[in-house]
């Protein structure tokens, strides 16, 4: 007769009833396919740096690909959350897909680390966000610093395009209060979606309002669709972009358009040339090597690095939660969200983060740089 030990009889007999998880399991979505796989894909590559061990407990990392669509998003989350029974959630790529899933997030009660540009994820502060954190800088921080760019170079009127969707509502909800009281004046607003093939139409009407400078709101490979359209138009005003074009690809896919584009974004793309004494330098470089290691010189994302910073804020956060409760459980879940609210000064590739019970984002003015494209690549602001 086969004889089994006591205690692995035992655990084996709490691991069936679930009492016991084996590791702790982070659920990732990222659109590595679709229209925003420009941002998604280094989303997805992250995911393979992340630590597969913390505090002495394994990690397991379950990756899913929703598309660059917010339907397929919410599918993805539900089986996250009810198959995989996931302790914590990454992601999504989209600010449309990261809306849709907050319902599922809060009945669930499991945290979420998400690397959207929107801050109407996390605000205003309510009981569905409460569950949900956030690792790109807030539009109204990124705002502040393009707003401060316009001024100083007498801009006085703006022409806007942004996304269709929650992304370019929220940015110009966010930007056009902001730049009202900055006595910037928006003289034209235009919309366009992130599929469009193209943008003409509403690039002649800004145009046709002569506004001193334009501003697209908008991420990834799309943006560079109304930029391109505002270049061979013959528009000759300055044109700033959100952080949602924060990366080597979208220089890559506009090539000579999108020369001289202004943008307020974190400061991992232009890592090399911050101060030796700013802490997030020697993070932000180490996770270029990492990242560039693997996949080569060019290309890192700073997408890539808000998943990279989320893996962080879990760093710190898991082994709180783990005095606590065991993985898998309900009080685990409850547990590493408390500790990611109570996360302070916590060094990124992409700022500091300093989260409170109604700042979710917990980034200052130490998280931006005021960058432009010069000679095909990003480069931090002289002027």
């Amino acid at each position: 007769m086969l004889r089994f030990p006591r205690i692995s009889l035992i655990a084996a007999l709490l691991m069936a009833s679930g009492l016991v998880h084996a590791d702790i399991k982070v659920g990732i979505i990222a659109s590595s396919t679709g229209p925003t796989a420009v941002v998604g894909i280094p989303q997805k590559n992250t995911a393979a740096l992340l630590p597969t061990e913390i505090a002495g407990q394994k990690v397991e990392y379950i990756v899913l690909d929703d598309a660059s669509d917010p339907t397929n998003a919410v599918t993805g989350v539900k089986k996250l959350i009810g198959e995989q029974k996931v302790d914590a959630l990454i992601g999504p790529t989209t600010t449309p897909a990261a809306l849709a899933m907050l319902d599922f997030v809060a009945e669930s009660k499991t945290p979420l680390l998400t690397t959207v540009g929107s801050s109407a994820v996390v605000l205003p502060m309510d009981e569905r966000k409460k569950w949900v954190f956030k690792t790109t800088q807030n539009d109204d921080l990124i705002a502040e610093a393009v707003l401060a760019h316009m001024t100083a170079n007498g801009v006085k009127t703006l022409g806007f395009i942004g996304f269709n969707d929650p992304y370019g509502e929220n940015w110009y909800k966010v930007f056009g209060g902001m730049a009202d009281k900055a006595g910037i004046q928006i003289i034209a607003n235009e919309r366009f979606n992130r599929t469009d093939q193209s943008v003409t139409g509403q690039v002649l009407k800004v145009m046709s309002a002569k506004p001193d400078a334009v501003f697209i709101a908008a991420t990834g490979g799309p943006a560079v669709l109304p930029q391109a359209g505002l270049q061979e138009k013959g528009y000759k005003g300055r044109i700033y972009q959100t952080h949602g074009v924060a990366t080597n690809d979208f220089i890559r896919l506009g090539g000579k358009t999108v020369e001289g584009t202004l943008m307020a974004g974190g400061p991992l793309l232009a890592a090399d040339d911050l101060a030796a004494a700013n802490p997030i330098k020697a993070v932000a470089q180490g996770y270029i090597r990492l990242y560039e290691g693997k996949h080569g010189a060019g290309s890192m994302s700073t997408f890539g690095a808000n998943t990279w910073d989320a893996g962080l804020l879990l760093q710190k956060a898991i082994p709180e939660a783990l005095k606590k409760a065991k993985p898998g459980t309900p009080e685990f879940r409850a547990a590493l969200r408390d500790a990611l609210e109570r996360s302070k000064e916590v060094v990124g590739a992409q700022g500091v983060f300093n989260m409170t019970a109604q700042n979710h984002n917990g980034m200052d003015a130490r998280a931006r740089v005021m960058m432009t494209v010069k000679g095909g690549k990003w480069v931090l602001l002289k002027e």
